[in-house]
């Protein structure tokens, strides 16, 4: 069973899951990066730029999913060294590090208790993020094309390029298409028409709409609403 609530890191949320069937099951690209916890163990989840399977391992995970572009200035690590990755905390920090962290989370009430207090610990020593950071993801959320986001933000395509991979893990042409899908996906799921979700969320149609989608998901929108 999955569960989720607002974290009082600001745009960050906690969640849980229990799978409560065997199997694999289906992580979607967000633009998102997670610190996990499984077992005792300690994780992060880089950016996807695909759908990630799991392999059906039973037992209760826990994790805090930051806001797009926030994670790699807490955790320490350049976004694209961890695109498509799921890494143990200890292959990324110095093992003592890692292991007080660890330790502290565990001795938590729940591990989603100390993930959060260990994430808004974080962030209390390394400050706010980088206000350029949130205005790339509300301009391109938004559906303005990656030039044009650019031009806004007084900056140059180059420069735009570099930082995105820094902070999201991919370029901007990615991050659009995934907070496309997303954006897509909330759609259909409270009821709006294929088609007309397709013509909202700025694909040529629903054919275009069902391509991008498997291509980025491995599924079709009908077999992921059913999901």
């Amino acid at each position: 069973m999955y569960a989720e609530r607002a974290s009082r890191l600001t745009g960050a949320v906690v969640w849980t899951n229990t799978p409560t069937r065997p199997g694999p099951g289906r992580v979607l690209p967000d633009g998102c990066m997670d610190l996990l916890w499984y077992d005792g163990r300690l994780l992060v989840a880089g950016p996807d730029t695909r759908a990630h399977l799991t392999d059906g391992t039973p037992g209760g995970w826990a994790g805090v999913r930051f806001h797009p572009g926030t994670a790699p200035a807490l955790l320490g690590v350049p976004a694209a060294e961890l695109r498509d990755r799921r890494v143990d905390l200890t292959d990324l920090w110095p093992a003592a590090r890692a292991r007080n962290l660890t330790a502290r989370v565990n001795a938590a009430p729940d591990p989603a208790t100390g993930l959060e207090r260990a994430a808004l610990s974080r962030a209390a020593d390394t400050g706010p993020p980088d206000p350029l950071l949130a205005r790339i993801v509300t301009a391109l959320d938004a559906g303005r094309p990656v030039a044009a986001t650019a031009d806004a933000l007084g900056i140059g395509a180059r420069q735009l390029h570099r930082r995105s991979l820094a902070a999201f893990g991919y370029g901007p042409k990615t991050l659009a298409r995934v907070l496309r899908l997303q954006r897509a996906l909330a759609l259909a799921r409270n009821g709006t028409p294929l088609a007309e979700t397709a013509a909202r969320t700025g694909f040529a149609d629903q054919a275009h709409l069902t391509r991008d989608i498997r291509e980025l998901t491995g599924a079709t929108p009908l077999q992921l609403l059913r999901g």
